[in-house]
């Protein structure tokens, strides 16, 4: 089988989805044995993972997004001739335009923007719908990320139920090993020398973060004065009125790939109540560190937690309020979820796995029939 991806995401500055496709295509190629993975555009050895800018360097970037702009206009057809020889194309949503005379997947990461397109900027909205029609409709076979987002991909899209396979996403390895020690420098490192309960993510409304600041004001002082709350993670869009909230707490702002897993490590207890994820990646990396959970009861996000994290409705400020005090009032609790969380994320998302079943779906897509 040859199978060209397109790696495109990994030149922009992004977070869940580039997270998944440099993991994946590491993985993929790792496990292909005879079949051929290559990437689009060519990536040739891939620098470290960072949200904020391109795995390659400048140089060797613009000509790389110049020629993905030269494929996005109007009625080109050279993206056909990118593809030919090709048996399966997996494409994202950077591609403008339908991929004609090849088999098309990918991968449905959520559906946020067709269900809540009031938490997402106009342009996202419209991307989204674009990606809907030229892709998803149309393609050969998709990977849901969840069998939540595959059971709202059926409900949404009206496609064929064998269409459609869960594929559950990995972890880095890095946050099951991130020690104690590690944790610790880490901390201290950002300045952080009290227990806290870690939010990691973008500032954006579907992120929930001002119901996540009423309640942890809710708190009894007691529970302030002890622990402390650090939010962690870029500016997103609308963010401007939780940005000024977050003085009264530690936001760190952007934190590097490489410090997550040890930040996530130190944390006391660990809060993402959420309005809407097709996988929710901090949740899973957080089981994967040992750290409890508190989580949103929507979307994807009882699927993953599972029985290792406290799931509240993320419209009530009184439950999350109520969770943040069972978690910092009840070591034994924090224990027997760490503990759980380690166990399940150990068990079900591995990067090994996820490139392995993905390898067998795209070997089935490339042997169908016209």
């Amino acid at each position: 089988m040859r199978a060209l991806i397109d790696a495109s995401p990994l030149l922009l500055r992004s977070a869940g989805v580039k997270n998944y496709l440099y993991h994946w295509l590491v993985h993929l190629r790792r496990q292909a044995g005879g079949d051929r993975i290559d990437a689009f555009p060519r990536l040739g050895r891939l620098g470290p993972l960072t949200h904020e800018r391109s795995v390659l360097s400048p140089a060797a970037t613009l000509p790389r997004l110049a020629f993905l702009h030269f494929l996005n206009i109007r009625f080109n057809p050279a993206i056909g001739l990118v593809a030919r020889g090709y048996d399966v194309v997996h494409v994202t949503n950077q591609l403008r335009h339908p991929v004609r005379g090849a088999r098309v997947t990918a991968t449905v990461h959520d559906l946020t923007a067709a269900l809540l397109p009031e938490l997402h900027t106009p342009g996202n909205v419209q991307a989204d719908a674009r990606f809907t029609d030229h892709v998803l409709r149309r393609a050969r076979g998709l990977i849901a990320v969840s069998e939540s987002t595959r059971r709202d991909a059926l409900r949404l899209l009206d496609l064929a139920p064998e269409r459609i396979r869960v594929i559950y996403s990995g972890v880095d390895p890095r946050f099951a090993q991130a020690g104690p020690e590690a944790a610790r420098e880490t901390a201290q490192r950002l300045g952080l020398h009290k227990p806290f309960v870690l939010f990691l993510g973008t500032v954006e409304p579907r992120k929930n973060l001002d119901r996540l600041l009423d309640a942890w004001q809710a708190l009894a002082p007691s529970l302030r004065e002890e622990f402390e709350l650090v939010v962690a993670g870029p500016a997103g869009w609308a963010a401007e009125a939780t940005l000024a909230r977050l003085r009264a707490v530690r936001y760190l702002g952007y934190v590097a790939e490489s410090d997550l897993p040890a930040l996530t490590r130190a944390a006391t207890a660990f809060a993402y109540p959420s309005l809407y994820e097709g996988f929710g990646f901090p949740v899973a990396q957080a089981m994967a560190a040992g750290v409890p959970v508190l989580t949103s009861n929507v979307s994807s996000l009882p699927e993953v937690a599972g029985e290792a994290g406290v799931l509240v409705d993320p419209l009530s400020t009184g439950e999350i309020r109520a969770g943040l005090d069972r978690l910092l009032t009840s070591p034994s609790l924090r224990a027997a979820l760490g503990a759980a969380g380690r166990e399940r994320a150990a068990r079900l998302f591995r990067w090994e796995d996820c490139a392995r079943r993905s390898l067998e779906f795209l070997r089935e897509v490339a042997g169908a029939g016209n």
